[in-house]
């Protein structure tokens, strides 16, 4: 089945197309370059794997509770419409929900697939080429495993969120070599992480809980490729340079923010648009939800030098302020030792499994099996 025939709302095109600015840059200096980000580069090759054969495809997945959500965190808990709901209706907000989540996962994906493309095109040193390349892979991968997760377990789909097509689209359209950084790897990546450990770290099933966990360990490296290679850069800006960044910033973390109330879900159940808004506003759950998602985009924005007077009273707004102190070299390090202990976890039940079956079979006396 087409993937056009599993969107809720069909989109008008299955192609969007963003005119490329900024120029295409060659490096003939093929020295050694920087040694944390070739590290960084040698472990992108290392940490490379294959979502057909690490994720076990085999679990069994409920569209209509594929994350073991509870009744409190959708937006219609507690509201005249949750009252009128049956069992059935409660399942089927599930699975708009969990698509509208994984679906701007998916969408968001293969943007960041597309931005480390545009920056191995425009980045002036060849190590950051280097490790660009690993990337725009690693992005493909999650787009693959996303989209299988959607079609084959859920299926269905929700289309781009207007919001996040607008930061995407600003972030491709802007001629500076560093902007696909500070878009994608700062602003969207960032957001995606915490949006991916919330859901990873409450999920009751697992194979969502894979699927976030190697998605995670790929992406923690991604944002420290963006910080090292923007905090370098922007040490040499001017006030004015920076101020320019600072404000694309703050435009994107109001859009990114806003984009969070899944207006969309409520409005295939019927709710009017703006009622569906303000019902989205008066959910704990998401407000909650909404200011955890910016714990790894704010320490980020100041490690790397964007701490203007501009910049702190907007997340001073947002209410994320206090954020800027988190140590974001912990919580990397803590998304790669989940994955690694979710693997020796399933490894070692396999084996366990495995010694099981061969003692089985020799008690029984029978062949052993293949």
């Amino acid at each position: 089945m087409s993937t056009y025939d599993r969107y809720t709302n069909a989109p008008e095109s299955l192609q969007w197309q963003v005119p490329a600015t900024g120029a295409a840059r060659f490096s003939w200096e093929y020295d050694d370059g920087r040694d944390r980000l070739l590290a960084l580069y040698q472990k992108g090759k290392d940490k490379q794997w294959d979502g057909a054969t690490r994720i076990d495809w085999d679990l069994e997945v409920d569209p209509y509770n594929p994350l073991g959500t509870p009744d409190e965190a959708l937006t219609l808990y507690g509201t005249p419409y949750w009252a009128k709901m049956t069992d059935q209706d409660k399942g089927n907000l599930r699975r708009h929900y969990t698509s509208w989540q994984f679906s701007q996962f998916l969408h968001g994906e293969q943007g960041a697939m597309v931005c480390a493309a545009r920056i191995v095109e425009s980045v002036p040193d060849l190590d950051a080429k280097f490790y660009s390349a690993t990337q725009t892979m690693d992005e493909a991968r999650h787009a693959e495993i996303y989209a299988r997760f959607l079609q084959d377990k859920i299926g269905m789909l929700y289309p781009i969120n207007d919001n996040l097509q607008g930061l995407l689209g600003d972030t491709l359209r802007d001629s500076r070599w560093d902007m696909p950084y500070l878009g994608m790897q700062v602003l969207i990546e960032g957001l995606a992480l915490a949006a991916f450990g919330m859901i990873r770290d409450t999920t009751t099933k697992p194979l969502p809980k894979q699927i976030l966990a190697y998605v995670m360990q790929d992406e923690a490296r991604h944002v420290a490729f963006g910080r090292m290679a923007l905090r370098d850069y922007y040490r040499q800006l001017s006030d004015a340079e920076l101020r320019e960044r600072e404000e694309f910033v703050i435009e994107g973390c109001y859009l990114m923010r806003d984009r969070l109330k899944g207006v969309e879900v409520l409005e295939n159940f019927g709710i009017p648009k703006q009622e569906a808004a303000e019902l989205s506003e008066q959910s704990e759950y998401l407000q909650l939800f909404r200011k955890l998602l910016f714990s790894r985009i704010v320490p980020c924005v100041k490690d790397i030098g964007l701490w203007g007077e501009r910049l702190q009273k907007a997340y001073l707004d947002m209410g994320v302020f206090e954020m800027g102190d988190a140590n974001l070299d912990l919580l990397m390090s803590q998304d790669e030792e989940i994955a690694e202990q979710l693997d020796r976890e399933r490894f070692e039940a396999e084996e366990q499994a495995r010694v099981a079956e061969v003692e089985q079979a020799i008690a029984d006396g029978g062949r052993l099996p293949d």
